[in-house]
């Protein structure tokens, strides 16, 4: 006992290394549960089915489940609300959109949520086009078809989206803008019940995004028109872009990126992003989304944050000058 007082510093130090250990393990251990990954739409459009492409594998490679959570609602405000106020530990993430994370600001008088200071971006998914699909009921077979009828019979065309004020609308109001027409936007909840009523003649022209639009475009259950790209799809090389189509310099693209609440550490963050960036090159995760008329993303956090800077500064523009708001 006499010995203790001597001790007591080495104890205390070896005390103090040893939670100190402990407390490294247990970052390193991360995600030591399974996570969710909020989408913020219906099951079957795209960002579902990239959540689903990307969420198994991500899964295997991380070794804990990954739990797919629709959420969908005001423009996919409600889920993207969700991981907002989630707590910041990694655990919790979105699949966010333009929508979500860049236009939606612009267009609700209140929204739930930042766009810049609740989210930490994590990773660019993927980026593809939107497409311009009609039916059956409406007599065109061009993009210059639309333009001649819409101003023919103006207000009197309508055309789906998946929501107000994601790419999809956005696509339709630029096209309104670029060729003087007016049409009437109806938005939707998610892809799959705006094709639903596309393909039963309850509206005359849907934009969507490729990836969930393809199915239906290759069964020739509805006809694409053109797509939203600079260039042509691979999947679809026959459909023009709409600059060929007679509106030189017209553009939209659609991204997909994963998004954890703010204030996750960043070296969490990172472990996502390198997790996310070695499924989307697995040849067979590639080769579906490319399937699907889309391009795998998986650059840093800081090259997706400038991804959405830039847009923010593009559409924010569009939307004011367009006079767009949520009815």
């Amino acid at each position: 006992m006499q010995n203790l007082p001597r001790r007591a510093p080495a104890l205390l130090a070896a005390l103090v290394l040893a939670t100190l250990a402990g407390t490294g393990a247990r970052a390193e251990t991360f995600p030591d549960k399974p996570l969710r990954l909020v989408v913020p739409f219906t099951p079957g459009g795209t960002t579902d089915i990239l959540a689903r492409v990307v969420g198994q594998k991500l899964g295997d490679a991380l070794g804990q489940p990954v739990v797919i959570d629709n959420r969908p609602g005001a423009g996919g405000n409600i889920g993207a609300e969700v991981v907002a106020k989630a707590a910041p530990d990694g655990y919790t993430l979105l699949m966010g959109t333009l929508g979500t994370q860049v236009t939606n600001q612009f267009l609700y008088a209140r929204m739930p949520y930042d766009s810049a200071r609740d989210f930490a971006p994590v990773t660019l998914v993927a980026n593809s086009p939107n497409v311009l699909m009609t039916n059956a009921t409406l007599p065109v077979g061009s993009v210059a078809d639309v333009i001649a009828l819409a101003r023919r019979e103006p207000g009197k065309i309508n055309y789906a989206s998946t929501s107000t004020g994601g790419s999809p609308h956005l696509s339709g109001e630029l096209l309104d803008r670029m060729a003087g027409i007016t049409m009437q936007h109806v938005p939707y909840k998610g892809a799959a019940p705006a094709m639903t009523d596309l393909l039963a003649g309850q509206v005359n022209l849907m934009f969507d995004n490729l990836p969930s639009a393809l199915a239906q475009i290759q069964a020739g259950k509805v006809r694409a028109l053109a797509v939203t790209g600079k260039q042509r799809s691979a999947v679809l090389p026959k459909v023009p872009t709409f600059a060929e189509s007679g509106l030189p310099g017209y553009e939209v693209n659609s991204w997909f990126g994963l998004l954890a609440p703010a204030g996750t550490p960043a070296e969490r963050v990172g472990k996502l992003q390198q997790a996310v960036a070695k499924v989307l090159a697995l040849p067979e995760v590639r080769q579906r989304i490319q399937q699907l008329g889309a391009e795998p993303g998986g650059d840093s956090p800081a090259a997706f944050a400038a991804i959405l800077r830039a847009d923010t500064a593009k559409w924010s523009a569009v939307i004011r000058q367009a006079g767009i708001t949520v009815q």
